[in-house]
């Protein structure tokens, strides 16, 4: 059983696609909310949901921001932006944010419950539009080649941990080794990159400058 929680202020379009993941036979959706902070709240006192459909733009805290908060506290939670936006700023946001697929709000319920399960067996479902945004930035002749990283290969298996959105705990379980010394890794990686947060550790790496 996959459950399935929403955040989403369009209370039609929220009703609608809960009424329908709920007569699934493979899913759930008790956590259905019109604000990150309400889900934030509901996250704390309950079981937490598998798969998470948002949307960008919300009341108080975008739906971007509320990614990366989501992420750090829950990182096992899977997140899929829903929403009428297809510009390449807030896919990229979104991806680099911690989003592990990105729909657009057009996508019928029988393809949003597709790609649920998708993203269940380890796919990043997106709809064709911005699947080929996504191809199109990778294939630019335009970008520059990746360059020589000064990064030690364990800075690049750190580096590689953020972009996965794992938390500095599950980087630590991952390469066995202390969160203290993942800490140390990630200060070395901002002196190195000339950053400041994760997210700038992230963008460089998806935009192919690490």
């Amino acid at each position: 059983m996959i459950n399935v929680g929403i955040v989403e202020d369009n209370t039609k379009i929220r009703d609608l696609i809960r009424k329908y993941l709920d007569m699934q036979e493979t899913m759930s959706c008790k956590a259905a909310m019109d604000s990150v902070e309400d889900m934030l709240e509901y996250l704390n006192e309950n079981d937490r949901p598998d798969v998470m459909l948002m949307d960008i733009q919300l009341p108080g805290m975008s739906g971007i921001e509320g990614i990366g908060i989501i992420k750090e506290k829950y990182p096992e939670i899977e997140i899929i932006m829903l929403t009428i936006y297809h510009d390449s700023h807030k896919i990229f946001d979104s991806l680099v944010a911690g989003a592990s697929g990105y729909l657009l709000k057009h996508t019928s319920l029988p393809e949003i419950k597709e790609s649920i399960e998708n993203l269940a067996e380890g796919g990043a479902p997106m709809s064709p539009q911005i699947a080929r945004k996504v191809i199109q930035h990778f294939n630019d002749p335009g970008k520059k080649k990746k360059p020589e990283s000064d990064l030690t290969p364990r800075e690049q298996d750190i580096v590689n941990g953020l972009v996965d959105g794992l938390s500095y705990k599950l980087i630590a379980d991952r390469f066995d080794i202390s969160i203290d010394t993942v800490r140390a890794h990630i200060r070395n990686i901002y002196k190195k990159l000339h950053v400041n947060s994760k997210a700038e550790v992230i963008a460089k790496s998806l935009r192919g400058e690490i």
